[in-house]
């Protein structure tokens, strides 16, 4: 006997209404959802539409890599990270189940307590991590139209920024699905006009590049990892916290398009625009980028660098709090924002302190993908493969059978992880694997945890899980 979800239906909502969103991790009954696949597009597209993305495309020319090759590697791999992320947005829209409760499907309800332990803390380390990036290109900018303030002013902007978007993670869906679709628009002709700019006044070199022959390969994977199939893959935890909103009767296809396209297309598009500016003698700091280019036309790159952080947080709080609420927290979802917004101002204490953003970027992302990948490849097996995206959306929210651990995925997980790790490279010594070291410092930590966790979860579960189906297509006959 399978216990109700938590919560009952959730009540209807009309699509344009800005209204506190008291919804937690039970399924979106099909009334409540009322979100379109085009909505879905700006939310993603809002979200990496920001100057880590610039910065990001950056680090191909500091790796060595040419400005050409730099572009390839990000167009290319992010065609299959954000693939990946599309599929899993169409496992929200199919179920109306957040990401963190959808993997209990293979890792139990007590087994999916460790994913959602390690989402909910990297979303806050996620809030840190992108104010930190734009608090030096805030300062630059204020310091070309005149203002200085030094660290003072530095913490005040970030307070700033940490309370416009702890305010509407607070309000929930429907306050950041309205937000992305009204500024979203606008920062895209912003951008557009910025790199119209930028093209202008920059003169790159196209092929040259600063890599020996032998070590070309692992600047091509250490760049992968960071912003290209990378990329996609550390937004999965995220991916149907927003797309169990969809309509019931949306495709899809439609809803594989719009969320894959809404994080291919800004993604790509600031690269390489951040590729170019460093080609042409920007370097990869991030005010040093922006300030050298723009110049006098700082206001409204301003205005774009204090939206970046705000629409990529939103999602990072909200999804926090949903994590939280997945290993069995029982406290309102405001409330859990708000401690998260708190001990995410913490973590932007921190990195404020930090000497060198690549460094410091490097370790964060190496970090995430060694966990990500082996875990987002047993959840997409198992509801794919396995399951051939069917799934009992109660017994995700059982308190008996469903407290299982899932061994299968647990086992799975822990090898997929001693793979990853394996063929990581970091900055630290401890990052860095022994496959890594042999084979010239490369990275392909994501692949390798990925490949190995997927595949020994599908051995391992196959039988039992099929055996399962069975049962219950069979069970209306007895």
């Amino acid at each position: 006997m399978h216990n109700p979800p938590p919560a009952g239906p959730s009540p209807a909502v009309p699509a344009d209404a800005v209204r506190f969103d008291s919804h937690g991790i039970e399924p979106i009954s099909p009334e409540a959802r009322d979100s379109t696949p085009w909505q879905q597009f700006w939310i993603w597209a809002g979200a990496n539409i920001a100057p880590i993305n610039w910065v990001l495309g950056a680090l191909g020319i500091t790796l060595g890599l040419s400005l050409v090759e730099t572009v390839v590697v990000v167009a290319v791999g992010n065609l299959l990270g954000c693939a990946v992320f599309g599929l899993f947005n169409v496992m929200g829209h199919r179920t109306g189940v957040n990401q963190m409760v959808l993997g209990r499907a293979a890792f139990g309800r007590r087994g999916a307590i460790v994913p959602g332990l390690v989402q909910g803390l990297l979303t806050m380390g996620w809030v840190g991590v992108n104010t930190w990036v734009v608090l030096d290109l805030v300062l630059a900018i204020l310091a070309r139209l005149g203002l200085q303030g030094g660290t003072a002013l530095k913490y005040l902007v970030a307070a700033v920024i940490m309370g416009v978007q702890l305010v509407l993670a607070l309000y929930g869906f429907y306050a950041i699905r309205t937000f992305e679709k009204y500024t979203v628009p606008a920062t895209v002709v912003l951008m557009a006009l910025m790199t119209v700019l930028a093209v202008s006044r920059a003169d790159p070199a196209w092929t040259a590049t600063a890599a020996a022959p032998g070590s070309k390969i692992t600047a091509v994977t250490q760049l992968l990892t960071a912003i290209g199939v990378g990329w996609g893959i550390s937004w999965l935890p995220y991916s149907a916290d927003y797309s169990r909103f969809v309509r019931a009767g949306a495709s899809a296809r439609s809803v594989f398009w719009s969320t894959a396209l809404g994080m291919y297309v800004p993604t790509v598009w600031l690269a390489a625009l951040g590729a170019y500016l460093a080609a042409s003698g920007g370097g990869a700091d991030p005010a040093g980028l922006v300030t050298s280019t723009f110049g006098v036309m700082a206001i409204p790159v301003l205005l774009l660098v204090m939206h970046g952080p705000v629409a990529t947080n939103i999602l990072n709080l909200y999804s926090c709090s949903l994590a939280a609420l997945s290993v069995g927290i029982r406290i309102a979802r405001w409330k859990l924002t708000l401690i998260a917004g708190l001990v995410a101002s913490a973590v932007l204490a921190v990195f404020v302190r930090a000497d060198s953003f690549a460094h410091a970027f490097d370790n964060w992302m190496v970090s995430i993908l060694v966990w990500i990948s082996p875990w987002a490849s047993i959840v997409m097996v198992d509801f794919f493969v396995l399951r051939r995206g069917r799934i009992d959306v109660l017994s995700l929210y059982d308190t008996t059978s469903g407290a299982r651990t899932g061994g299968p995925a647990m086992i799975s997980l822990g090898l997929g992880l001693v793979a990853a790790w394996s063929w990581q490279f970091g900055m630290v010594p401890a990052t860095r694997g022994p496959i890594a070291r042999a084979l010239n410092d490369t990275d392909f930590s994501w692949l390798a945890g990925g490949l190995v966790a997927g595949g020994i979860y599908y051995l391992l579960a196959r039988t039992k899980i099929g055996r399962t189906s069975v049962q219950r297509e069979e069970a209306p006959a007895r």
